[in-house]
């Protein structure tokens, strides 16, 4: 009788086991071949040959437990690692870790990985015995990845494969000049690996109404620091820091759309100033130019559970000193502790020129 109910204790155990299982997760492994794109003649003299190396990623996928699973057709997340070889003395070989969410389409059969995190470089630039690599100027950088893969699960138990096209950018954000970067557009092949027998049911408990969500214009204010350095090798890194206020409106679940104003203390701005004054009177400057300049912006933010994705388009309507020109760009992540409070992480460009990543902190109201 006790082994009787030992077994029915088994039973029951594995049974809910079951029934609480909301996830699975896999590992999978690529080897990745191309080239580095052009996108800035003075790194001309840095592309050659054809860079190789491999991502290997964990992926915990998700099956609709939670409403925002089912809004974005069941993605995965997890971390990743990714070994690059530049075949490039000057260049070296870089090693990077992130965290990335996998976004499918047409049945699941089309996978399109995003994955930021950072990046370790083996030879960045020096003056004396590396001058020659101006694309990373820190041999800490950031870096953002694009994966887009057909792929089929379980071909052979627990094995799959996958194949595609991949981007892989790295950039110190001109935290430490220079910050030539570079971007690598490869090939990429690979394999997959189930870590579970079998997986639960997919959820389907949205109701037709879901998509109709209303909220009033919500308002924000965020203040967003760092340091960086002008494209003057040398010059200096300076802290700067942006006040920011601005309106948003959600259109739906999982957007908003946004309506603000930045104001800008740049102040690696008052050494260029100062620079272009001495070393180029013939422009004109004196020297006493003011380095803070106001943008206005709209942007778009897309919600994730609680994180979301930012872009943002701004345009200067105060700039009293010429600067890489009057439009730049902001794109990153928040992330939401409460309903008011949260962080982000944004990089600030004017076009393809970083001026410097952003860690800052603010109140949705």
């Amino acid at each position: 009788m006790k082994l009787f109910y030992s077994y029915v204790l088994c039973f029951i155990c594995a049974f809910t086991y079951a029934q609480d299982k909301t996830h699975t997760s896999y590992y999978d492994v690529n080897y990745f071949k191309g080239n580095i794109t052009l996108h800035n003649d003075e790194i001309l003299h840095l592309i050659k040959g054809h860079p190789e190396g491999v991502i290997l990623g964990w992926n915990k996928k998700t099956f609709g437990f939670e409403e925002w699973e089912q809004r974005y057709n069941y993605p995965d997340y997890g971390v990743s690692f990714v070994y690059q070889n530049l075949k490039n003395e000057v260049l070296g070989k870089n090693y990077s870790l992130y965290a990335h969410y996998n976004f499918y389409f047409f049945n699941r059969n089309l996978m399109m990985r995003i994955g930021q995190g950072l990046a370790y470089t083996t030879n960045p630039y020096d003056k004396e015995n590396n001058f020659r690599n101006i694309a990373y100027g820190t041999q800490l950088m950031s870096s953002t990845y694009v994966v887009l893969n057909y792929k089929k699960e379980r071909i052979i138990d627990r094995f799959g494969l996958q194949a595609g096209f991949s981007l892989i950018h790295y950039s110190n954000a001109n935290v430490k000049a220079p910050n030539g970067s570079t971007n690598s557009t490869t090939f990429n092949l690979g394999i997959t690996y189930n870590l579970d027998d079998e997986q639960p049911e997919y959820q389907y408990t949205l109701g037709e109404n879901d998509r109709k969500f209303t909220q009033p214009i919500k308002y924000n204010v965020a203040f967003r620091t760092g340091v960086n350095e002008s494209d003057l090798i040398g010059s200096g890194q300076f802290p700067f820091y942006i006040f920011s206020g601005y309106a948003d409106k959600r259109i739906n679940r999982k957007s908003a759309i946004q309506l603000g104003t930045d104001v800008f203390f740049s102040n690696f701005l008052k050494e260029l100033i100062y620079y272009r004054s001495v070393a180029f009177p013939e422009e004109g400057g004196s020297g006493n130019e003011d380095h803070k300049r106001i943008g206005i912006f709209v942007g778009h933010e897309l919600f994730l559970n609680k994180t979301s994705l930012v872009s943002q388009l701004g345009y200067y309507a105060y700039y009293p000193f010429e600067f890489e020109g009057r439009v730049y760009i902001r794109a990153g992540l928040k992330r939401y502790f409460t309903k008011k409070w949260f962080a982000a992480l944004t990089l600030k460009s004017h076009g393809f020129r970083a001026e410097g990543v952003e860690f800052g902190i603010g109140m949705r109201l």
